[in-house]
């Protein structure tokens, strides 16, 4: 697994351009392809690990930045990575069913 880590200082010029967004999601489909990797790109930035089809099973977040002491801040976090995951599953989804069931007109 390659991460790459962004400078701090780097990633509030890249915010304040607004090129990266607050989440990446990422896989490793060589060596792990059960595994999807949600990148949070905003301070406390860490890289939730879990399986592809469970985001909250065999779940291990690493922490890029400092771990906030805020259990219920940290759950709030990791809910926000459920939902980009299931957003971006979603539109796959609806993208391979437009691409081979294109509407007739």
């Amino acid at each position: 697994m390659v991460i790459f880590v962004i400078p701090l200082k780097r990633q509030r010029e890249l915010k304040k351009n607004k090129m990266l967004p607050k989440f990446l999601l990422a896989d490793n489909s060589q060596e792990n392809p059960d595994k999807i990797y949600v990148v949070h790109t905003e301070a406390p930035r860490f890289i939730a690990e879990s399986d592809v089809e469970d985001f909250y099973s065999n779940q291990k977040i690493h922490w890029i930045d400092e771990e906030p002491a805020d259990e219920d801040f940290i759950g709030e976090l990791i809910d926000e990575a459920a939902d980009f995951l299931d957003h971006e599953f979603e539109s796959q989804i609806d993208l391979y069913d437009e691409e081979n069931n294109p509407e007739e007109e």
